[in-house]
């Protein structure tokens, strides 16, 4: 079990059924929870790590439950929208669970100027701590029903929900006028590139993949058109229904804090798989990530088309098989 939740059932915590446990990581071990928790979780890899082991785990909470656990994200907004949501539904007790390094200590002050706290307790860089679930505490805390951003919809905790991305802002920018008939936007977040790709008369279909079930759902409002077509799926496995003439994509290099190059490799390798043989991506990067090796190693042309000290927008053609 997650080493803070296990000293916490050693101190004191007891948890009842029904039980919601929402936000976990892979790196979490829910191993000793009841087999029928229901685990909440809107990223598409995460979500079938815990299926796979077997719990009712759903992207969006839809139920009441007895009690609750919140494991912390590090977006601020996005930590308490999931106290509140979690205070909410349960019944019970909410038991709240993150590192140092997302925010823990500043979300306990805030949560002891409401509530009665109990534990709390320290380990592993992190600490947790327990609540009686109380709705109308946390009732401001809850996400906007509609968050802006340009004329954008946008939510707490998806990528750049504050503001327009600079980097997609530059491909975007490098973009030609004419995409081929079918495109795919991997990794679509709330939709800035596809919002943008859907005005190019040429495009007859636009797939529109996003791992983050919040983020598509925000991508639909900002792309209403009737050629786009929505994925809930990791980019890195998705297979396209039909060939794909053409992938536009800004994909992320990490799911938490350190650097992952290979998710932003794998991307690269899903364009080349998905696309025709005459086939083109445009996507961008952050200077520093070494993404030349791959897209070289897939790809028969590969040119760097614009770029600052922070960005390099690529392009590559001609797929290799």
């Amino acid at each position: 079990m997650s080493p803070r939740l296990e000293l916490a059932l050693q101190n004191g915590l007891s948890l009842s059924q029904p039980l919601t446990v929402i936000g976990p990581a892979p790196d979490h071990n829910l191993s000793a929870l009841p087999a029928d928790a229901q685990v909440v979780q809107p990223f598409k890899p995460f979500h079938d790590h815990f299926a796979a082991q077997g719990f009712d785990t759903v992207p969006e909470a839809d139920a009441p439950c007895k009690d609750a656990i919140v494991f912390l994200p590090r977006a601020k907004a996005l930590a308490r929208a999931m106290i509140q949501r979690a205070c909410s539904r349960a019944a019970g007790v909410v038991v709240v669970d993150g590192a140092k390094t997302d925010g823990v200590d500043s979300i306990l002050k805030d949560v002891r100027k409401r509530v009665d706290v109990e534990g709390p307790l320290s380990k592993a860089h992190g600490k947790i701590f327990w609540f009686q679930a109380d709705a109308s505490a946390f009732e401001d805390w809850a996400a906007p029903v509609a968050q802006m951003v340009g004329g954008f919809h946008t939510a707490p905790g998806v990528f750049s929900a504050d503001g327009i991305d600079p980097a997609s802002a530059m491909l975007l920018k490098s973009l030609p006028s004419k995409l081929g008939a079918r495109v795919a936007d991997l990794g679509a977040g709330w939709g800035f590139l596809s919002a943008d790709v859907l005005k190019r008369d040429d495009v007859k279909s636009l797939h529109l993949v996003e791992a983050d079930q919040t983020a598509l759902t925000c991508a639909r409002k900002n792309a209403p058109d009737q050629r786009a077509r929505f994925y809930w799926a990791d980019a890195v496995t998705w297979t396209a229904p039909e060939t794909i003439d053409t992938v536009v994509m800004n994909p992320p290099f990490h799911t938490s804090r350190n650097a992952d190059p290979t998710l932003g490799q794998g991307f690269i390798v899903s364009a080349a798989r998905n696309l025709t043989r005459n086939g083109t991506l445009w996507m961008v990067a952050n200077r520093h990530l070494p993404y030349e090796t791959t897209l070289n190693e897939h790809f028969a042309q590969v040119t760097e088309i614009a770029g600052d000290n922070r960005f390099k927008v690529l392009q590559a053609s001609r797929p290799r098989r």
